[in-house]
């Protein structure tokens, strides 16, 4: 499963078209309805990113953020259907790392949820090692072990699975991965990503790598290897209205 992140909105057809298309992403999604419950729900879940919606019954979204930030750290993208530089400038300074005016794209939405993490991701120092069920990335060594015995991997094949378990589980595009992995963007390179997924497969388990249909490829340690295409490609267009050093996948 990847990053956790709670969508507070008290428009249920909004925030379930946001919630979907998350969890299509493969993020962890949870929902509150109101202030009260948003400010409770963060505290219970310690998510990874929340998305706030301005205008809540109970407690507004400003208010919200200020509270959550006064417990612990957490991104914030700021959701509002007012289009107003002074609400832009308070949110901001309350917290929020991003902000967004309705109506927007869910796919916009995703990306912007995405660099938020990467960023956020990026500012925390890397681990010194990956365990994913039985196999373990020691990064700084940059070697590959399963159950204990030592797979040689290439480089190449060693940054693919490191770049698919640092996206925590989120289901990464072949054109994400040409340029986070071989550093360039090529439509053409589609089969170069396929090829070495298939070599990171045959070394470290055929099921570690689950394929999503149509997207691209994502961590998965429940065995099931892949996701259907509808799953995928929920809601792609249209817009929305209204220190131990280890880590573990």
């Amino acid at each position: 499963m990847g990053a956790t992140i709670l969508i507070v909105e008290d428009e249920a057809d909004i925030a379930d078209l946001i919630a979907a298309r998350l969890r299509s992403e493969g993020y962890d999604v949870h929902v509150a309805v109101d202030g009260p419950s948003g400010v409770d729900r963060c505290e219970a879940l310690g998510p990874d990113l929340v998305i706030l919606d301005l205008m809540l019954p109970g407690l507004d979204g400003l208010e919200v953020c200020r509270r959550i930030q006064q417990r612990g750290r957490v991104p914030v993208i700021m959701v509002t259907a007012k289009d107003d530089e002074a609400d832009m400038v308070v949110g901001l300074g309350v917290g929020a790392d991003d902000y967004l005016t309705k109506p927007f794209s869910p796919r916009e939405l995703v990306a912007r949820v995405a660099a938020l993490l990467r960023r956020v991701n990026d500012e925390r120092p890397p681990p010194d090692r990956l365990i994913l069920g039985d196999v373990v990335l020691d990064v700084g060594q940059r070697r590959a072990s399963r159950n204990g015995e030592r797979i040689h991997l290439t480089p190449t094949e060693f940054d693919l699975i490191r770049a698919l378990a640092l996206a925590d589980g989120a289901v990464l595009s072949r054109a994400q991965l040409l340029l986070e992995v071989w550093g360039y963007r090529d439509g053409a390179g589609a089969r170069t990503v396929d090829s070495h997924v298939r070599a990171v497969r045959r070394k470290l388990g055929e099921d570690l790598i689950r394929t999503v249909h149509s997207v691209g490829y994502a961590l998965d340690l429940s065995g099931d290897g892949e996701v259907s295409g509808h799953e995928a490609s929920v809601v792609d267009a249209g817009s929305v209205d209204g220190g131990s050093g280890e880590a573990r996948r």
